[in-house]
């Protein structure tokens, strides 16, 4: 008898959590806003931020040129610099206040000065100089006309020493240009491209930040439509905390299933951005992600009392998770306080973990940290989402009594 009531109770919780699940399915689809937040944003934005950044690089930042030396050298540093991919020289003018005019008036974004004793001193063999000035508002202007400049000087100087050096044979030029060889390999990311190190981490906050937005509207629309006000309606199938909780979660999960496979594959192979990680190994990293993003939404979602709110979080939140994140700003210069902070949400681990695995081709075991963390965030918003369901059933219940007394 006792294992029929045991069947009986658990075949009653299965037949719960699939209405539940249906339920929720059945909103959705009847939510444009949810739809919005579930299936347009997830499709759209990632096309939207990777064809800004498509370019990978900035090219051809307008820059203008002071030639206070007006000698052939001088000219012939100018043409090199205007011949890099990196910067393009709108004018060469008379003076510096006519520059520094042209850079307020935004006609360039850096200026390039060349002293009147620029070729004498070269002349004399003593060491002269170039100064570069940049509109550092934007540090891809200033990463154009530092790589330029470098690389003109640097080619300049080669030719300079080899002319005095007075060798007789190729191999002592090579020698006298470049005493210690040197090789720059970018690693992860050869093209030194923006899109390379920034999409990756954008891709997997819009899964958080959609699911925080889609769960919170839904949450705040269920609120709406509760004469209650409760998160739970008054329905005998909705008297379980577990069936309510994995009922929701499983509708979510197995929504974002292919959602994720279009972010995080998909997007990166349409703008050929790097993915060198092992498939297996990311299938197996974005389970835990999934599971913590949604029952870190459904903890949240508790505090949404109409469907405007989740705006508001979303809003709030989006960049400074970026920021905290450890990808547009180093790590190690985040302060202690916010680095442990980062950890309550998954976002961190899993832009940290996506990255090293399909930019950086690492193992699961090279990630060991981020994917246990996602796993430990999963099972406690698991909990705290049950206690707040759990909390929500029991006011519903008090709820309705009131209502039979009455």
């Amino acid at each position: 008898m006792e294992d029929q009531g045991f069947g009986r109770k658990l075949a009653e919780g299965v037949d719960g959590l699939f209405h539940v699940w249906k339920q929720e399915l059945r909103a959705m689809a009847r939510d444009h806003g949810v739809l919005i937040f579930f299936i347009l944003v997830p499709l759209a934005y990632p096309l939207v931020y990777s064809f800004i950044y498509d370019n990978e690089v900035v090219r051809d930042v307008p820059a203008v040129a002071v030639d206070a030396s007006r000698t052939a050298l001088s000219r012939e540093y100018l043409r090199k610099v205007d011949a890099t991919p990196d910067i393009g020289i709108v004018a060469r003018l008379a003076d510096m206040e006519t520059a520094k005019q042209a850079l307020k008036e935004r006609r360039a974004y850096g200026i390039i000065y060349i002293p009147a004793d620029f070729a004498d001193r070269v002349a004399r063999g003593e060491q002269t100089q170039v100064s570069i000035y940049c509109d550092m508002s934007g540090l891809l202007y200033y990463k154009s006309m530092l790589l330029a400049n470098t690389a003109v000087s640097l080619d300049m100087n080669r030719e300079i020493k080899i002319a005095r050096a007075g060798n007789t044979t190729d191999r002592e030029d090579e020698v006298s240009a470049y005493p210690i060889a040197y090789e720059d390999v970018a690693m992860f990311n050869p093209a030194t491209g923006f899109a390379a190190f920034l999409i990756p981490a954008v891709l997997i906050l819009i899964i958080q930040q959609t699911l925080l937005l889609g769960i919170g509207l839904s949450a705040g629309t269920a609120r709406e439509k509760n004469p209650t006000r409760h998160l739970v309606p008054a329905d005998p199938r909705y008297d379980g905390t577990l069936r309510i909780v994995l009922g929701k979660g499983l509708c979510y999960f197995l929504i974002y299933v292919p959602i994720s496979f279009y972010v995080l594959s998909v997007v990166p192979r349409l703008f050929s951005l790097n993915q060198i990680g092992q498939t297996g190994t990311l299938t197996l990293f974005v389970p835990p992600y999934l599971a913590a993003c949604i029952f870190f939404a459904m903890t949240a979602s508790i505090a949404i009392r109409n469907r405007e709110t989740c705006m508001l979080l979303f809003v709030f939140t989006s960049l400074p998770l970026l920021f905290i994140s450890g990808i547009s700003w180093p790590g190690a210069a985040i302060p202690p306080f916010w680095h442990y902070f980062s950890w309550l949400f998954p976002s961190t681990f899993g832009i940290n973990g996506f990255v090293k695995i399909n930019n950086m081709g690492a193992t699961l075991n090279e990630v060991a940290m981020e994917y246990r963390g996602l796993w430990l965030q999963a099972g406690f918003y698991f909990v705290t989402t049950c206690i707040a369901y759990r909390w929500q059933v029991m006011k519903a219940r008090k709820a309705e009594n009131r209502e039979t007394r009455s």
